[in-house]
């Protein structure tokens, strides 16, 4: 029903009366893929967006759950630390063949890593809840933890997955392909389908808006806050093992720079989907499709050789700055 205001007249639309946030991400993502078509004439063949996808899914994967610990109102700084961390225990557990058979160690790895990922994330949601330490320096000290310990595990090298049955069982798992589909993509759309249905059906994805939103209010209303907030690094912890399983049979090996700058690109994902870095407000999909435009546009800095592909990182750090800028000028809070 349209509304009508007091002398009859119709109300004017205004930009800031339209969610942006929603459709920005797509938007921007389209206009990418018409410069990359202009940018180099193989870009948008079905071999080059296959690779993007498929390089973009440790991301979107950690990016994930990095959705869930901003809605809280939380922030992760160590990702990429627990990436090189967990894929460190999760290589050593797979050299030593410690379950016998290579069907059953791969098997028992993935079980580990799940499992150390799930821990590191528990271990940040404490600091930050029980320990009232502010996210920000909670898991910067956490990002410190981890780096040294995979540098203490790998002895200041690399760690490299020797066994060549194990490799040979685990590959399918980044170079593999799921009725025609490479299984990196497939990973990221049941990750973002799984994610999208707790945020938006359930009342825990409820609750993570709501803490985001306003801590106290959400606290008087009975909502416990601090499991919450734990849980949402719990999911984090968990995305970051997610990516680790299919980051670990494409390179086999790992070392203490894996994973660098890793959460700077999650963040942007996340902040360039639409989701809002102070909280309350998280897209699942929006953040996949912020993962995506940032891997293109390190795709078309590489196929046009117009900026040096050296400089992706600044690049990414003004596309956060400008998503930042567009979400507190343009884009109404829902």
């Amino acid at each position: 029903m349209t509304n009508i205001t007091a002398d009859g007249a119709k109300p004017a639309r205004s930009i800031r009366n339209i969610d942006l946030g929603a459709v920005a991400p797509f938007i921007a993502l389209a206009l990418l893929l018409v410069l990359g078509a202009f940018a180099h004439p193989n870009f948008l063949s079905i071999d080059n967006l296959t690779n993007v996808l498929a390089r973009s899914a440790f991301i979107a994967v950690i990016a994930v759950g990095a959705t869930f610990v901003i809605s809280s109102g939380g922030l992760d700084l160590s990702v990429g630390a627990i990436v090189a961390f967990v894929a460190s225990v999760m290589i050593l557990f797979l050299n030593s063949g410690a379950a016998g058979s290579p069907g059953m160690t791969l098997l028992a790895g993935v079980g580990i890593a799940v499992l150390v990922g799930a821990a590191c994330g528990l271990a940040n949601g404490l600091v930050t809840t029980v320990g009232r330490i502010e996210p920000f320096i909670a898991t910067l000290g956490a990002m410190g933890i981890y780096r040294g310990l995979t540098t203490w595990l790998s002895q200041g090298g690399a760690i490299t997955l020797r066994d060549p049955a194990v490799q040979s069982l685990y590959r399918p798992a980044y170079f593999g392909t799921i009725l025609g589909v490479p299984v990196p993509i497939v990973v990221i759309f049941v990750t973002a389908a799984i994610g999208a249905f707790v945020l938006y059906r359930t009342r825990y994805g409820r609750h993570v808006v709501a803490v985001g939103s306003d801590e106290d209010v959400a606290r008087y209303s009975g909502i416990k806050v601090n499991r919450v907030r734990t849980i949402a690094y719990i999911i984090q912890g968990l995305c970051v093992a997610i990516a680790v399983l299919i980051y670990v049979p494409r390179l086999g090996s790992t070392s203490a720079t894996t994973g660098i700058l890793w959460e700077l690109q999650a963040i942007t994902a996340v902040v360039v989907g639409g989701t809002a870095l102070r909280g309350g407000v998280g897209r699942i999909w929006g953040t996949i499709c912020g993962a995506f435009i940032l891997e293109i546009v390190g795709n078309i800095m590489l196929l046009s050789n117009v900026v040096s592909e050296y400089l992706l990182s600044a690049i990414q750090g003004a596309i956060i700055i400008i998503a930042m800028l567009v979400q507190r000028f343009l884009i109404r809070r829902p």
